[in-house]
């Protein structure tokens, strides 16, 4: 069973083990070894966790199989480093992030905001299925395009 919980300071380990593993794979799809993720240091992740941001983790019998950070910014909840071990991708471990992001945030802001690689296509398929839509392209390189997609969070019940 996956519970997800706030990661801590003592994850940041973990959590950095993770993006990169999880990493690889946009790294080969867009030809650089030096995307941010794959060369973030563990001091930024441990600011993140020790500072406003909300980190959530995914844990299954001891074992961090996912993770996304979030920080609110006005009314807009900006949403990213969305990892999923390489082994537990498509089973449902992003989707449970994702919710458990609206759970968080909602009454907090309105909409929530990230962004991924055009070529990514998994990633796009579970943001849109989860009711993201794009709003903007950003060209980072000529390999990389940041698609921006936005949700709306209905108000807390």
């Amino acid at each position: 069973m996956i519970e997800i919980s706030a990661a801590e300071v003592a994850d940041a380990g973990e959590i950095i083990t993770l993006q990169r593993a999880a990493y690889v794979s946009e790294a080969q799809l867009y030809g650089d070894p030096f995307l941010p993720p794959l060369v973030e240091r563990q001091e930024r992740v441990v600011a993140l966790l020790d500072g406003p941001a909300v980190v959530l983790k995914a844990v299954e019998d001891g074992r961090l199989v996912g993770a996304v950070r979030t920080a609110v910014e006005g009314a807009t909840c900006l949403v990213g480093r969305l990892v999923v071990a390489p082994d537990r991708q498509g089973q449902g471990i992003g989707t449970a992030l994702l919710r458990a992001v609206e759970a968080e945030m909602r009454g907090l802001a309105t909409s929530l905001v990230l962004f991924t690689g055009h070529l990514s296509e998994q990633n796009l398929r579970l943001y849109r299925r989860h009711g993201y839509t794009e709003f903007r392209r950003e060209r980072v390189s000529d390999q990389l395009v940041h698609v921006h997609l936005r949700k709306s969070l209905p108000d807390a019940d």
